[in-house]
């Protein structure tokens, strides 16, 4: 297969990261549909896509000419077959579960053409561990993306050892196509290449609140004033998922035990978890949404906590 071939992109998850994938691969030209088995979920991203959307157009990184473009090439549906019809490209953003990422993978093997090229967007999980699975190993590697996708537009190219050079290369190609710089890894790694340095910074922040240090919006003042940056790292952690953040950080802690890791743990949990309070998904986490507090202009300022 060559880059001139891929046409349709298959997204299956439809959460906030299989969202903003299907919107960066629309916006770049491919036909793209979206699938979950919860038609309800579909509901949810449609309306959070335009959402994400009008946030990009009212920050300037965005036409609005575009993002209608880019509506008019993605579809949704429920129906794995339908789904499955002519992709050429297969990006997973289900829950970091190995099992259920195997089960997914097993099913659309069955369902994908031959030649779809299946990726992972795991946080946290080796390519290897579920490549097995997806029926066609040299097809499959990690095709991982940060968020905001439009803004960070940064993508980890990892593959295991049993995946083609042809598959890397052709990964990396359509990674360049829509926009994102490929980061290529020679081997596998936790965390690829800037999640393995997030992490620390991640746990450093989330101690400084768990330990009563500093609030939640200093910490992230502190980040964004110095680096410039319109986003601080507890507020990335809502985007990201505070019960993903959760599971991250209690696996990392099964691999090699951290009591640091640990007492993050059991505050994300107990905190905000247990509450039901996800992040963006849910409408709060360590802020509230829409509209929280870190987009207010007067931020910065420090005048309130």
């Amino acid at each position: 297969m060559e880059m001139k071939d891929i046409k349709k992109v298959l997204i299956v998850g439809a959460g906030t990261m299989g969202q903003q994938i299907a919107f960066q691969c629309a916006a770049h030209g491919y036909k793209v549909i979206l699938y979950d088995m919860n038609e309800a979920a579909l509901v949810v991203a449609q309306q959070r896509l335009t959402a994400y959307a009008n946030d990009l157009i009212a920050g300037g990184y965005l036409e609005r000419a575009v993002a209608e473009k880019a509506f008019a090439q993605i579809a949704t549906t429920t129906d794995e077959a339908e789904a499955a019809r002519e992709a050429d490209l297969l990006s997973e953003s289900v829950p970091e579960n190995p099992a259920l990422k195997r089960k997914v993978f097993a099913r659309f093997n069955d369902l994908c053409p031959s030649r779809t090229v299946f990726t992972t967007n795991t946080s946290m999980l080796l390519p290897s561990v579920i490549a097995e699975a997806t029926g066609r190993p040299e097809r499959f590697l990690a095709f991982h993306f940060h968020q905001p996708v439009w803004i960070g537009n940064v993508a980890d190219v990892m593959p295991h050892p049993g995946t083609s050079a042809e598959v890397v290369k052709l990964v990396r190609d359509f990674a360049c196509s829509i926009n994102q710089i490929p980061m290529v890894l020679h081997k596998e790694n936790h965390g690829y290449v800037f999640n393995a340095m997030y992490s620390s910074l991640n746990g450093a922040a989330i101690a400084l609140v768990a330990d009563g240090v500093a609030s939640v919006h200093d910490v992230d003042r502190a980040w964004m004033a110095i680096t410039k940056m319109p986003i601080g790292p507890l507020g990335m952690l809502d985007s990201v998922g505070l019960d993903t953040a959760l599971h991250i950080t209690e696996s990392s802690n099964a691999d090699h035990y951290d009591s640091r890791n640990y007492k993050n743990a059991e505050f994300l949990k107990k905190e905000y978890v247990d509450k039901g309070w996800l992040g963006v998904k849910t409408g709060r986490g360590f802020y509230t949404y829409p509209n929280p507090a870190y987009q207010d202009p007067d931020f910065l300022k420090g005048k309130e906590n």
